[in-house]
């Protein structure tokens, strides 16, 4: 059972309207509301199952009428005063929580049944989401406010969730008052007593170095060790506390504590089972959110003292999360700990180890943290889940490269009885997979297949999609290759086709290709990789790699001047860039990224661009090349492409997976996105996204809202041209494409992706 004294998420006044009420249950995951009166109360509660019996009681349901209709008014309650073994009979199988109300039946908290889930400060610490960081400062500051506003900003910008004190009354802790000079003290007790009296903090420049810490972005936390403190910090409105080791069998200040309603975060060192099943036992019995914190209270712990494996204890023992707190030197413990379920992770942080006090020799430094935390959120990242394993987006790539298809040994006539003896195994992996060998048997050919035809999936379960005639209200066309451009053109009423370009079509003669001009447009995509397994990067550092990477696309702009012959319409062909600018190992800064932008810029001045316009393309925040992963730097912030598009006069290709996927990685709005870069958008990459890398993926198979994209790319790039940029949508004759197009149209009606059907 848990009493939570934050119940601001559950109430709602019961003059206010249903649909209030039902926009809070909405947002309320545990699906109640408690209505009360202007003074505070209890009316009654209102759930799901409330709303439903009195919608179907109803004639006329008007959501604008009051709460107050629909609250189930003889709902259980209890009184705050009331011993936990009573409250908890409240509970039952078909209860799951209870108001709890003052002498005057005034709402003042909510017991519940025991869930893991909580929040501290607005940080969720939920099976999905990030590992809570705490930087646990305590006197780090040696008395100094200076000192410890230093700690608070290095903390924050290593990574730190949280930045955490300690707060000590002298007087009250210690029975001889905190003397330093108490020469009866043990030798231990005088040199911890000499520290602390030099370097405590007062409580009022405390509260300035929490205040300091909120203001430039962080969460402070503290660890009381005594009443008075903890007092204190109640005044001050401190979200959660610590308890610290020493403190886990001083029961006393554990049920203060508890009583506060916080979330507790209790570090078990120097504690025994036994122990820890006790102070569970009074933490449970106050209905206390807590987590139980692995420890080992050595400074520095010997590595195999540390037993990580007890934390599956611990959970069992707390039935909630756990977390680690440690004292280790270096980074590994705490980055294993969360490869084995910690939720929380604290580690002592300074900015100099050779300074006086026990915690400095086992704290981290800025560059250590930062570490850290790195390899804490990469290890989150692969941890991933138990569900059944999926192929990943950079195996697929690589199994289409390395692979193996079923292929068609000879010619084939539409019709034909498909024989065991006219299918052979080869690479590439383009196809259908060997193990469906046996579905294909004894088929009839649903075309004309030539020697070396792959069979696709479109050979056993059904026609794939077939192109036709489109209707859009923007230009529209499809990605090509020089080998399959005349094929397409005449499936289709293409606005326009969009090359792209391998560093092997690089070196075939367009005139070979084409012997007359043709009434459409078209776009170049340039290469990414070029000859030598050299990747195009216009803001490399390294001045030879850029150099080459310039020449590489000065060839590029040759080519597209050569191509327009052939295409007179286009005035002034579109060339698509990837202009590089990833890193191995982590994203870049701002400045860093700045200074990256300034050299795609002086690359820029450096090429013959007469004739043609270049246009960067926004990029994913890890792209895929060729079947590894990246971070990418540039053009995937969109405040950045669009000062950089001002500053420039540059426009951009807006490639709409990209962006999405980079929406999901920073939290941004995709809606903001769009309505910052589409107004400097030439041209449209239209395809689906989901989760952090997943792109590429077909028109509704993905999270994207094409109705609201559509929407806003009317408003907002009304005049770019698209193009459905489907993964491997140029397979088997193009299906990935037309079923694109098939349903965009569909879904859009004649409006394409300009509009919605209305």
């Amino acid at each position: 059972m848990i009493i939570d004294r934050n119940i601001s998420a559950y109430i709602v006044f019961a003059e206010d309207c249903i649909s209030r009420a039902l926009e809070k249950i909405g947002r309320n995951r545990h699906r109640f509301i408690v209505a009360v009166s202007q003074s505070g109360r209890l009316e009654g509660i209102m759930t799901d199952g409330d709303f439903r019996r009195w919608v179907v009681a109803q004639r006329n349901v008007s959501l604008s009428q009051k709460v107050a209709n629909v609250v189930n008014r003889d709902c259980e309650f209890a009184r705050i005063g009331d011993s936990a073994e009573v409250i908890r009979k409240r509970l039952s199988k078909k209860i799951n929580a209870i108001p709890l109300v003052d002498k005057r039946h005034r709402l003042v908290a909510i017991a519940r049944k025991r869930d893991p889930d909580m929040v501290i400060d607005g940080f969720p610490l939920t099976e999905d989401a990030p590992v809570m960081i705490i930087a646990e400062i305590g006197n780090n500051h040696n008395g100094s406010v200076a000192s410890a506003r230093h700690l608070v900003d290095a903390a924050i910008d290593a990574g730190a969730d949280f930045v955490k004190f300690q707060m000590r009354d002298m007087d009250s802790l210690y029975k001889n008052q905190g003397r330093a000079d108490d020469v009866s003290a043990d030798l231990g007790a005088q040199y911890t007593l000499d520290l602390l009296a030099k370097y405590q903090l007062s409580p009022d420049d405390m509260f300035a170095v929490f205040d300091y810490c909120r203001e430039n972005g962080g969460r402070p936390l503290c660890t009381p060790f005594d009443q008075r403190s903890l007092s204190l910090l109640e005044k001050y409105g401190m979200c959660a506390y610590k308890l610290a080791s020493a403190d886990l069998t001083n029961h006393d200040l554990l049920k203060a504590m508890a009583d506060t309603g916080k979330p507790l975060i209790c570090s078990t060192g120097m504690s025994t089972e036994t122990e820890i099943r006790q102070a569970v036992d009074v933490l449970k019995t106050a209905g206390s959110q807590f987590v139980l914190m692995l420890c080992n209270s050595t400074y520095p712990a010997p590595f195999k003292d540390i037993n990580l494996k007890y934390m599956d204890r611990l959970k069992e023992i707390g039935g909630g999360f756990v977390g680690y707190s440690g004292h280790e030197r270096g980074i590994s413990i705490p980055v294993a700990a969360v490869s084995r379920g910690a939720m929380v992770i604290e580690k002592h942080f300074t900015l100099d180890r050779t300074l006086e006090g026990n915690d400095h020799k086992v704290s981290l430094l800025p560059d250590e943290f930062r570490a850290m935390v790195r390899a804490i959120r990469e290890v989150e990242m692969a941890l991933g889940s138990s569900n059944e394993r999926v192929v990943t987006q950079g195996e697929m790539m690589n199994r289409e490269v390395l692979g193996k298809s079923l292929v068609a040994s000879r010619d084939l006539a539409e019709g034909e009885t498909i024989t065991d003896d006219v299918i052979v195994v080869r690479s590439p992996g383009n196809g259908l997979p060997p193990y469906r060998r046996r579905e294909l048997v004894g088929l009839g050919a649903r075309h004309d297949f030539r020697a070396g035809d792959f069979f696709f999936p479109s050979d056993i379960e059904g026609p794939a999609a077939s192109p036709r005639f489109y209707e859009f209200t923007r230009p529209f066309g499809i990605p090509v290759r020089y080998h399959d451009v005349r094929d397409m053109l005449a499936a289709s009423n293409l606005d326009l086709v969009e090359f792209h370009l391998s560093y092997k079509d690089m070196l075939l003669d367009v005139d070979d290709i084409f012997t007359h001009p043709l009434d459409i447009d078209f776009v170049v995509h340039s290469p990414e990789l070029f000859a030598g397994e050299h990747i195009l990067d216009l803001c490399s550092p390294d001045e030879h790699y850029r150099r080459h990477s310039i020449k590489e696309l000065q060839r590029v702009i040759g080519i597209t001047r050569r191509l327009k012959r052939y295409f007179p319409s286009t005035s002034r062909p579109l060339i698509i860039v990837n202009v590089g600018g990833t890193t191995q190992h982590a994203h870049l800064g701002v400045e860093e990224r700045r200074l990256y932008y300034e050299r795609f810029v002086e690359s820029l001045s450096r090429l013959d661009m007469d004739g043609v316009e270049i246009i960067p393309q926004t990029m994913p925040p890890f792209p895929w090349h060729f079947g590894g992963q990246r971070y990418q730097n540039l053009f995937v912030d969109p405040a950045e492409t669009a000062d950089f598009c001002w500053d420039q006069g540059m426009r951009v290709c807006l490639d709409i997976s990209h962006s999405r996927l980079a929406c999901n990685y920073f939290n941004w709005s995709f809606n903001e996105f769009i309505r910052r870069v589409g107004p400097h958008t030439a041209h449209l990459h239209i395809v689906d996204a989901e989760g952090l890398d997943g792109e590429g993926l077909q028109i509704g198979q993905g999270t994207i809202d094409f109705h609201a994209l559509g929407r806003d790319l009317d408003r907002y790039a009304p005049e770019a041209s698209f193009i459905p940029e489907i993964w491997q949508g140029h397979k088997n004759g193009g299906a990935g494409f037309w079923q694109a197009l098939e349903i965009l149209e569909q879904m859009f009606g004649t409006g394409g992706v300009a509009r919605d059907a209305a």
